[in-house]
């Protein structure tokens, strides 16, 4: 069973920033695509950033030129950087793999863009 633990979130006034990480535990990590999904209160899930397992990265246009993704293969972990945070920002962040035939999925962190 592969886990996929998320931490960083929380409360930032506009302008700020913030890192989610998200560990996950299995070997073979280094090998797939991870992806961040965000889900505000009352709208559907929506494809934040994907990095691919040869470092290639895409964005949401929403979050183009203020968040990044990466990765660090050693330490099984992806990271999302978020910049430059503004309130349509607030959501639950996910991170999630498709690891052989599953699709896995981190338990999410809120972020929340407020002054």
């Amino acid at each position: 069973q592969v886990q996929l633990v998320e931490s960083g979130g929380g409360l930032v006034q506009p302008g700020g920033s913030l890192r989610l990480s998200c560990v996950a535990s299995t070997r073979v990590f280094s090998s797939n695509t991870m992806h961040w999904y965000s889900q505000a209160r009352g709208k559907e899930r929506e494809l934040v950033a994907t990095v691919t397992a040869s470092g290639s990265t895409n964005y949401a246009d929403s979050v183009k030129g203020r968040f990044s993704i990466s990765r660090d293969n050693a330490k099984n972990t992806v990271y999302l950087q978020m910049n430059n945070l503004i309130p349509g920002d607030t959501a639950i962040y996910s991170c999630t793999a498709l690891i052989g035939m599953a699709r896995y999925w981190g338990q999410g962190k809120q972020v929340t863009v407020s002054a």
